[in-house]
């Protein structure tokens, strides 16, 4: 293993724990949204703020998080040959999570148009959705079951 191989799978983990750290956390900006009074216009706003610059960072986060993650698999070769169905499930759990991520802005824009339709209750399940999502990457990677 080289070290440049080290540092790179290091740097991964760190963006890829920073981008779920953001979002788990948007989540719960909707859910503090969802309950906000339609007359608390500053409340409401400075949760925007908050969603929008978590939103921005986060997305940062992602695309680093990406490409760090193809660089060892497709440029160090981890999870090539067989033997290495984990690997599949893993990336297709990482489209999800892409996935989740887009909806989340999807949330937002609705939110930012006052045309939210989820109850405070419903954003409490889906923040969940990423919780889950990580828990099944993390234990396909380090278990490798498959």
């Amino acid at each position: 293993m080289s070290a440049s191989y080290l540092w790179v799978k290091a740097l991964h983990i760190v963006f890829i724990a920073s981008w779920f750290a953001g979002l788990f956390y948007l989540p719960r900006l909707f859910v503090n949204l969802a309950m906000v009074a339609s007359d608390s216009i500053a409340e409401r706003e400075r949760l925007l703020v908050m969603a929008r610059k978590l939103h921005r960072f986060a997305s940062g986060l992602m695309w680093i998080a990406l490409a760090s993650g193809l660089w060892l698999w497709l440029g160090v070769g981890i999870g090539q040959g067989p033997g290495n169905g984990w690997l599949h499930a893993k990336l297709a759990l990482v489209l999800v999570v892409i996935g989740y991520h887009h909806v989340n802005a999807v949330h937002l824009r609705r939110f930012e148009r006052g045309a939210n339709t989820r109850s405070h209750r419903w954003f409490r399940v889906y923040n969940e959705i990423a919780v889950l999502a990580f828990a099944a990457i993390v234990v396909l990677v380090v278990v490798k079951p498959f």
